[in-house]
C-alpha cells in the first residue's frame, strides 16, 4: 500500500469535482428546468462510455503540513465517448461554478479537448452555458484575453463533424464560439448574446432583459447565428445526435450508409399532380421532397432564417444526401439575402463532407427591391454562386417548376459530375413570363388598341416557348440530360447517388479551402 494515500487524495478530488458547485448550486440549476453538466454529457452520449479528462483540474489550498485544504474543480469538464457507437469528444460548461465562467484550468481543458479532436479526427460535440471570461480570474493576463483554442476549432472545420448547443445564459466568447461548428441548436429557455443586459445599458443605455435580447427567436428567425431551435434539452440532444449521424467521421471517411428499409424504386403518384399549374400557386415543397427520400429520414437545417430556401440532410438508398430546394410561400421562393447565405454554408458543409449534392429547383430568382439592394444581394449572390462552383461533390439538379434569374443559373456547378433533369411543369429563362413579358414588349403592349389582351397574348406566346420540350434539344452546357416523369425521380437519384460513392471515394480528404462557420 505504498501509494494509498496519493490514491486516496486523488479519489477525494474526484469525488468533489463531480460533486460540481454543491447541493445548493445543482438544485438551483435543476430549479431552472435545466440539467447540470454531467447529466447532460450523460443524456448526449452513447450510455456508460464518457471516459473524462483533466477531473483534477482546479484550484487547490493547502495547509501548513501540505496536506489538502480545499479544492475547487474548474468549470469545464471535458473528455471523449460515443455517440450512435463513433467515437467523438466533448466539453461542457459546468454553471454550477461561477455561471460557468472560464477560470485557467478551463480555457487549458478546453484547448487541451479541441485540440485532440483535430489530432484525432474525430467529432467535437460543445455543450455551453457561461457567461465567458471572468474579471475575477487571471489577474493582469485578462487585460488581452486570448482564447488558444480558436485555431483548433479553424481547423476541426474541415477536419471532423463539430456541433454546439447553447443550453442556457451564455455570453462574451462561449456565446460567439456557439456560432463556431458545423450544426448548432439552442433550448428555448436559453439565451445568448455577446455582452449581457448590464454592459448593454452601459454601452447603449438600453434597458432590456437578457430574453429579449437573446432568445431563441433573435438567434434562430433573425440573426441565423444559430440553425435550429429544440423544445428542451433532451431535443437538443437528439438533433445533435441525428445530424452527425449523416456525417462522415472525418473527412478522410465516406458519410455513413444506414439501410432504411424503403424500396429504393417506390413511386409515389401523388409527385405527378403536386406541382400546380398556376405558377402563382405555392405548393407543400417538405412534403415533395419527403416522397422522394426515404421515409423518416429528412432533417432540416435553419428552417427560420433565409426561409425562401430550404435545406435538408436526408437518405436516398440509405445514402446521406444533400437536399436544397426553394419554398414559394416566402417571397415567391425568390433567393434573400439569408437564403443567400443559409445556401452557401450548407454547400460547404456538404463539400466538405463529401455528401452529394440535390437541387430540387422552384426558384423565380434573387430577391429584387429596395431592401435587397441595401442588405447586398449582388455580394450574397457571387459568393453562393463561388461556393457552388468550388464544389467537387457530385451534384444532380431537378427543375420541379421555375429556373429563372441569376438565381437560376445556379443550377450547379461546371465541369463536375453534374447532372440536370426537368420535370415537365419546369420552366427556364432569363425572366418569369408575367415579368418577362412586360420588360421585353412594353412599347408593343403600350401602342396596341387593348394593352392588357396584347399582354395576355404574348403572355401564353412566351409560356409556350418557355416548355421544356422546346429546350431539351439544346442537350449539354446550355441544356438539361433529361425530362422525366416526377414519379421516376427518387429512382433516378437513387442511381445518381451510387454512381456518386465512386466519385466521392476518390475525393477522400480536406478541401482545398476550408469551411468557414
Amino acid at each position: 500500500m505504498v501509494w494509498q494515500k496519493e490514491v486516496d487524495e486523488i479519489n477525494e478530488r474526484k469525488r468533489i469535482a463531480r460533486q460540481m458547485g454543491g447541493p445548493e448550486k445543482v438544485a438551483q440549476q435543476h430549479a431552472k428546468g435545466r440539467l447540470d453538466v454531467r447529466q447532460r454529457i450523460d443524456h448526449m452520449l452513447d450510455k456508460g462510455s464518457f471516459h473524462e479528462l483533466g477531473t483534477l483540474g482546479g484550484k487547490a489550498t493547502y495547509d501548513a503540513k501540505a496536506d489538502l485544504k480545499t479544492f475547487v474543480p474548474s468549470s469545464l469538464v471535458m473528455g471523449f465517448g460515443k455517440v450512435g457507437g463513433r467515437d467523438v469528444c466533448i466539453l461542457a460548461n459546468d454553471f454550477t461554478l461561477k455561471g460557468g465562467s472560464t477560470d485557467d484550468a478551463a480555457m487549458y481543458k478546453q484547448d487541451y479537448i479541441e485540440r485532440m479532436a483535430v489530432a484525432r479526427r474525430m467529432p467535437l460535440v460543445c455543450l455551453y452555458e457561461g457567461a465567458g471570461g471572468s474579471v475575477t480570474e487571471g489577474g493582469d493576463s485578462q487585460i488581452v484575453p486570448v482564447n488558444y483554442g480558436w485555431a483548433a476549432l479553424t481547423e476541426q472545420m474541415y477536419t471532423a463533424p463539430m456541433v454546439t448547443a447553447n443550453l442556457g445564459t451564455t455570453a462574451g466568447w462561449i456565446a460567439v464560439q456557439v456560432a463556431f461548428s458545423h450544426f448548432n441548436v439552442m433550448t428555448k429557455n436559453s439565451e445568448l448574446f455577446v455582452a449581457g443586459p448590464p454592459l448593454v445599458k452601459r454601452a447603449l443605455d438600453i434597458d432590456i432583459d437578457k430574453h429579449t435580447l437573446g432568445n431563441y427567436k433573435v438567434h434562430v428567425y433573425e440573426s441565423g447565428s444559430v440553425d435550429n431551435v429544440a423544445e428542451d434539452e433532451e431535443d437538443a440532444f437528439r438533433q445533435l445526435q441525428q445530424f452527425l449521424s449523416y456525417m462522415p467521421q472525418n473527412v478522410w471517411h465516406q458519410p455513413p450508409r444506414m439501410p432504411t428499409g424503403d424500396d429504393p424504386n417506390r413511386r409515389e403518384e401523388e409527385l405527378l399532380n403536386i406541382v400546380p399549374e398556376d405558377p402563382m400557386k405555392s405548393f407543400n415543397v417538405r412534403k415533395m421532397i419527403k416522397l422522394i427520400m426515404d421515409k423518416d429520414s429528412t432533417f432540416e437545417i435553419a428552417p427560420y432564417y433565409g426561409k425562401p430556401v430550404v435545406t435538408m440532410l436526408a437518405r436516398i438508398d440509405g445514402y446521406p444526401i444533400a437536399i436544397i430546394s426553394n419554398d414559394a410561400r416566402f417571397y415567391g421562393g425568390a433567393t434573400d439575402v439569408p437564403g443567400a447565405e443559409k445556401m452557401l454554408k450548407f454547400i460547404d458543409l456538404a463539400d466538405t463532407f463529401h455528401i452529394p449534392i440535390v437541387y430540387l429547383m422552384d426558384v423565380p430568382g434573387y430577391m429584387i427591391g429596395p431592401d435587397a439592394e441595401k442588405t447586398g444581394t449582388e455580394r450574397k449572390a457571387v459568393r453562393t454562386h463561388a461556393a457552388m462552383h468550388q464544389a467537387t461533390v457530385p451534384w444532380a439538379s431537378i427543375i420541379v417548376r421555375r429556373c429563372f434569374g441569376v438565381a437560376g443559373s445556379g443550377v450547379g456547378p461546371y465541369n463536375n459530375m453534374l447532372m440536370r433533369y426537368s420535370w415537365p411543369s419546369g420552366r427556364w429563362g432569363s425572366l418569369p413570363t408575367a415579368g418577362g413579358a412586360l420588360a421585353a414588349f412594353r412599347r408593343e403592349i403600350e401602342a396596341a388598341a387593348d394593352p392588357e389582351a396584347k399582354r395576355i397574348e404574348l403572355e401564353e406566346i412566351l409560356k409556350k416557348r418557355s416548355s421544356p420540350l422546346r429546350s431539351a434539344i439544346n442537350f449539354g452546357f446550355f441544356g438539361i440530360e433529361d425530362i422525366v416523369d416526377p414519379r421516376d425521380t427518387r429512382a433516378l437519384l437513387v442511381e445518381f447517388i451510387h454512381q456518386a460513392q465512386e466519385v466521392t471515394r476518390q475525393q477522400l480528404g480536406r478541401k482545398f479551402r476550408g469551411m468557414r462557420p
